[in-house]
């Protein structure tokens, strides 16, 4: 009497004829007619994972690493067909031989009986050919039918941050499509995407997996048209490194969704985003934290920029970290701000410039609460026509009434706090606009204290300096100028 292992596993729900229940009955009817004892440890068990390869399926490995053990605990592996087994000639080749060579142990589809002779080889291979011809066959029908879909608006991807499923489209997840309002407002008010990032974490707010906001986070929901009512896919397949999906590629069609950001406020981020991304090298980008002199600071030797070290205590030459640089340029961040600051009072301390502030304003916190006031007063409108029509007692619309009247009560409390901000905002504007005349001994003063974050530094050093080049050899940095 033989020991035998059972192998089952089925794609998806649907396949009701491949269920697992029926496949383990029809393997023990086989195995207590063939004098097989199948032990309920040498069941094992993929489900909802595809065939097509191997390593993707726990349960599949754990059954191999159990055949290899000595002495083998089982003498036959028993299927309900071979396509279970595998979907790829090469997995199924591969294991197949390794089980029969060196394991001693046969694979055998209890539907698909094979004879003893020759002919049962080409007959193996060709069911190995046709599951693998299905396998690719199906997935190039369902990425057709997916993009087909997905080119006349529909749905074909999960909801992004800030929207919920819906009834073949993504509704707006009002408890937290304000986040993804302020995420905006902030990027353009001038927030980094690793302040914007760490203000929604001290806030408790979490992704949709429940994890932390990180830099990348941000910049893709930044980057996202879903924001503004479109959808956006990679018809060919997603390109390999392009997480941020901004690759020639990606599609992007008008969606059936009610946007969150509105068009002008989603182009003057993105023109943001292009302008950030031009101002600081890669290898910039990927720094510890902002700083003062981030992506202005260059190499005398070989040009590379000079990224943050040592915790970000310091700087080194990019291509020096990867051994394309002859010379270590490495400088404390103290020691260089110190030293720029110094230079900046030598060169330009008896200049004064002029200083106009320009505030972007967004105004998609104010435009969500008007749609949302909106839905509001048409909720109350179908309430009364539901009592109207005899669909609701007087009770339940009185109690309809009161929810929907407490929430346009909310909004429109809300609404007025907004305005009185804008009103603020707006004289303040107004009082910028004139713009005021500065010396470049107290900008100096403003660069070297605390009262200003480290990007709106960078981002003032920018307005007038465009490299900074340091000489570790001589102890020398030299300043360049706009004209």
């Amino acid at each position: 009497m033989q020991t035998g292992a059972a192998y089952v596993r089925v794609s998806t729900e649907e396949q009701a004829e491949f269920s697992p229940d029926s496949q383990i009955k029809k393997i023990q009817e086989y195995a207590a007619g063939h004098d097989i004892v199948l032990p309920e440890e040498f069941i094992f068990m993929d489900e909802g994972i595809s065939g097509r390869y191997a390593s993707k399926r726990p349960a599949f490995m754990k059954m191999i690493g159990c055949a290899k053990q000595k002495p083998r605990p089982f003498d036959i592996i028993l299927l309900w067909k071979f396509s279970r087994f595998a979907r790829n000639r090469q997995d199924s080749i591969l294991y197949k031989s390794m089980l029969r060579k060196e394991c001693g142990v046969e694979v055998v589809s209890i539907t698909e009986q094979l004879s003893e002779d020759a002919t049962s080889i080409l007959i193996e291979a060709l069911l190995e050919a046709m599951d693998e011809y299905y396998s690719i066959n199906l997935a190039q029908e369902v990425k057709r039918g997916m993009n087909e879909k997905f080119s006349r608006g529909g749905v074909v991807s999960t909801p992004p941050f800030g929207y919920k499923k819906g009834a073949g489209r993504f509704e707006i997840d009002e408890e937290a499509a304000p986040y993804i309002c302020m995420i905006f407002e902030d990027f353009l008010q001038g927030m980094s995407y690793r302040h914007i990032a760490e203000k929604l974490n001290a806030m408790g707010i979490r992704t949709r997996r429940g994890c932390l906001f990180e830099n990348r986070t941000v910049a893709y929901i930044l980057s996202n048209p879903a924001y503004a009512g479109r959808q956006r896919r990679s018809l060919g397949g997603r390109p390999q490194g392009d997480r941020m999906r901004r690759s020639s590629e990606i599609a992007v069609v008008q969606g059936k969704h009610r946007p969150i950001i509105t068009e002008e406020i989603f182009q003057a981020v993105q023109e943001r985003i292009a302008d950030t991304d031009r101002a600081l090298s890669p290898n910039a980008r990927n720094a510890y934290a902002d700083f003062m002199l981030r992506g202005l600071v260059r190499c005398s030797c070989c040009g590379g920029t000079l990224i943050q070290t040592a915790d970000g205590k310091a700087l080194q030459c990019h291509k020096y970290t990867k051994g394309q640089c002859q010379e270590s340029h490495y400088i404390t961040l103290r020691k260089l701000n110190g030293a720029v600051l110094e230079k900046l009072e030598t060169e330009l301390g008896g200049l004064y410039v002029d200083i106009r502030i320009e505030e972007r304003r967004c105004r998609a916190a104010e435009e969500l609460v008007e749609t949302r006031l909106q839905a509001e007063h048409k909720r109350m409108e179908r309430s009364l026509a539901a009592y109207e029509a005899g669909i609701d007692s007087l009770e339940e619309y009185g109690l309809h009434k009161e929810r929907i009247a407490s929430r346009i009560r909310a909004l429109e409390a809300q609404r007025a706090v907004q305005a009185t901000g804008l009103q603020r905002q707006e004289a303040q504007r107004q009082k910028d606009k004139k713009g005021q005349r500065i010396g470049m001994k107290r900008l100096i003063a403003e660069l070297a204290g605390s009262k200003i974050s480290e990007n709106a530094k960078n981002m003032l050093l920018r307005a007038f300096l465009s490299e900074i080049r340091f000489n570790r050899k001589e102890e020398t940095i030299k300043l360049y100028y706009y004209i």
